[in-house]
């Protein structure tokens, strides 16, 4: 399909912006696909080009003035996008809020209010759930659709009453990652100077495919679709709201179906997709597939990825493909810096300790001041500091050396945890680490917040993670005691938020210290609990096992007063009456335990599952104690119940089968089902 491909208030005579490279894409290719969702659902980049067009024409109409600005809220990928642009053409201003999570989008939405933004466009279903009461417009693309499908896709005589006026200063308004989101104004010059510094580091083709990974909202996506539709080439977009970051299966499909040769993520999504992804075997190193074997380029951002994590990923990735660890701010629409291990002059000693940070990006630069890097943005403008903290390396290259905001106050003064996180990931059983301080008593006290390295051959396989001596011991020598952690929790994986960020504002708090607590053996990760065992447990244990040992001989002995008869063995021949009695026996002991278990079992369940809903703890625990309680008034009253007596067989049959039937299905899908927490940790041998 060929359409008029000019934008509605931009002329060929104003500034180029990315809309222009866009739209020249559009123009001369219009059967290339843009948007691919799916094996079946592509959107040419001329049927994209038209859509925008008559939607921007629409915002005209609904009276968008020059610079205005447009939230834009919607779970479907493709009509964000369509918005993305048409907010462009028309001349204003756009910003991506989550529809996904409201919650989120509405408090992205309040913090807008101070820039005046003229509307919301959204769907009906999303309008209800971003309502602030704020009384911000909404323009519902759905209610509207048959009115915008109407509308040329190009109308020169609107083009041409823009008099070839410069384009607007404001391009887009980002989101920072923070926990109350700061809106950052980005103009047209500093995402154009982004995207051509992105594209002569990466030399993108319009053959390639591009995955984001990243929330729509978030700067990686909201600032990063340039990378593939400025280019000619095609964004891979997901069948839902966004990439499940639970579930890199998906993800890792899609890269394999739709040929994605260019992968955009943070270092736990390339973890989860490349290092925790299927093992090749030996011959597969040599001749076979490996994971993402279309990938040529995967570039890596968000946060700190270390040298050993670089080198994984290489050992897993086919041969040629370019990994780069990117780093960036909002405030520089997501470039700055770009390390690849090629420009390491020579091998390194405990490659876990760093996180190089590389050389500026074409037109960016960076200086240091008191340790503070400060980013200037491509394209110029005053530098920006980053609170982030880094050193100059003999080499050239920039080093990661934490952040200002991660100081931890103690004995007066304050000291940055990310030397001694580095020397914690030198153990071979540990991949990842957190060092914050926690106020106990009246005392501050230093906790390591320690995961298993994902399971790759690059790493020690056979070494579990350490207890807190063995922790202590081993940064013997290389780190101060003063600041040496004296409390360890284990951990399924960090936290993140939602850019792929270490959250340490989500780190749980520990209920009392476990210095004292043995090592877990057996696994290689042993058992990671987000709050330790206490030492109560093992008193309640001891209590519910001398309550099943007492229940159970009381029961034993007044079975036959409340139900006389069901035990009496005299008719039955030598060995079956031993083996009947040995069955009432454990009916006893089951009973006893059932009851013990009903009295002490959900703070058990509890602390073993903390992050569940209580609701669903409660059901499991229910559940187990029926299914163990039930044997014993069961099958005491099948003894005494006649078999032709129906009406009791059918009593006895939905009374105490049926509900043993639920009770196992609470706990199969208990068992099945996903962890509703990170800090849920199971054994794996």
């Amino acid at each position: 399909m060929t359409q008029g491909s000019e934008s509605v208030r931009f002329t060929k005579g104003t500034t180029d912006t990315v809309l222009h490279h866009f739209e020249r894409w559009a123009r001369d290719t219009p059967e290339a696909p843009a948007l691919i969702a799916g094996s079946k659902n592509r959107l040419p980049y001329g049927v994209l080009d038209a859509r925008a067009n008559r939607l921007a024409h629409h915002l005209l109409a609904c009276g968008l003035p020059p610079g205005g600005l447009v939230a834009i809220g919607t779970s479907r990928p493709a009509e964000l996008v369509v918005g993305i642009l048409a907010v462009l053409k028309a001349g204003g201003v756009y910003a991506v809020v989550d529809a996904e999570t409201p919650r989120t989008g509405r408090r992205q939405l309040a913090a807008l209010q101070p820039l005046a933004p003229f509307a919301l466009l959204t769907h009906t279903p999303h309008r209800a759930a971003l309502d602030t009461a704020r009384g911000l417009r909404a323009i519902r693309t759905d209610e509207a659709a048959t009115e915008i499908a109407a509308r040329p896709g190009y109308a020169p005589d609107l083009a041409e009453t823009a008099g070839g006026a410069a384009a607007p200063a404001g391009a887009a308004v980002l989101f920072t990652a923070s926990a109350e989101p700061r809106p950052v104004p980005v103009g047209h010059a500093l995402l154009l100077a982004a995207h051509s510094g992105w594209t002569e580091l990466a030399r993108p083709t319009p053959q390639d495919r591009h995955l984001i990974t990243a929330r729509p909202d978030v700067t990686a996506f909201a600032a990063g679709w340039t990378r593939a539709l400025c280019t000619g080439g095609g964004l891979v977009l997901p069948p839902g709201p966004s990439w499940p970051s639970g579930n890199p299966q998906q993800v890792r499909t899609a890269v394999d179906v739709q040929k994605v040769t260019v992968l955009h993520t943070d270092p736990a999504g390339i973890a989860a997709l490349v290092v925790d992804g299927p093992r090749p075997t030996a011959a597969d190193r040599r001749t076979g597939p490996r994971p993402l074997r279309s990938l040529r380029l995967a570039t890596v951002s968000g946060d700190r990825l270390h040298l050993d994590e670089l080198d994984a990923l290489h050992v897993r990735l086919r041969p040629g493909v370019r990994v780069l660890n990117v780093y960036g701010l909002t405030e520089t629409a997501g470039v700055g810096t770009c390390f690849e291990l090629p420009q390491l002059p020579a091998p390194v000693g405990e490659p876990e300790r760093l996180s190089l940070l590389g050389t500026p990006f074409a037109g960016c630069q960076v200086r240091l001041r008191g340790g503070e890097i400060r980013l200037t943005p491509p394209g110029g403008g005053d530098a920006i500091p980053t609170g982030d903290l880094g050193v100059l390396r003999p080499d050239g290259l920039l080093e990661f050396a934490g952040r200002i905001r991660d100081r931890i106050p103690l004995h007066g003064g304050s000291f940055d945890p990310h030397a001694v996180e580095a020397a914690i990931r030198t153990h071979p059983g540990i991949g990842a680490a957190i060092v914050a301080g926690v106020d106990k008593d009246g005392e501050r006290r230093l906790v390591a917040y320690v995961s298993p390295p994902p399971g790759d051959p690059a790493w020690d396989a056979s070494a579990p993670l350490p207890d807190i001596h063995g922790l202590r011991n081993h940064l013997s020598g290389t780190v101060l005691k003063e600041v040496s952690p004296t409390v360890l929790i284990r951990l399924r994986a960090l936290p993140r938020n939602r850019a792929g960020q270490e959250d340490r504002s989500a780190l749980p708090l520990p209920t009392q210290p476990v210095s004292e607590r043995p090592a877990v053996h057996g696994s290689k990760y042993g058992r990671a609990s987000a709050t330790p065992v206490a030492d109560s447990d093992g008193g309640r244990l001891v209590g519910a096992g001398c309550l099943t040992l007492v229940v159970a001989f009381l029961t034993l002995l007044f079975t036959p007063l409340v139900w006389p008869g069901s035990t009496d063995l005299t008719a039955v021949p030598y060995p079956w009456a031993a083996l009947f009695f040995l069955l009432y026996v454990a009916e006893s002991l089951a009973f006893g335990a059932g009851l013990a278990f009903l009295f002490t079992g959900y703070r058990l369940i509890e602390r073993r599952e903390r992050g569940r809903p209580p609701g669903r703890i409660r059901a499991v625990h229910l559940a187990a104690s029926y299914l163990l309680l039930a044997w014993w008034p069961q099958d005491n009253a099948y003894r005494l119940a006649a078999k032709q007596d129906w009406p009791l067989q059918a009593l006895l049959v939905y009374a105490f089968n049926i509900p043993l039937m639920i009770a196992g299905l609470v706990l199969a899908v208990h068992v099945a089902r996903k962890p509703d927490s990170p800090f849920d940790f199971e054994d794996k041998d």
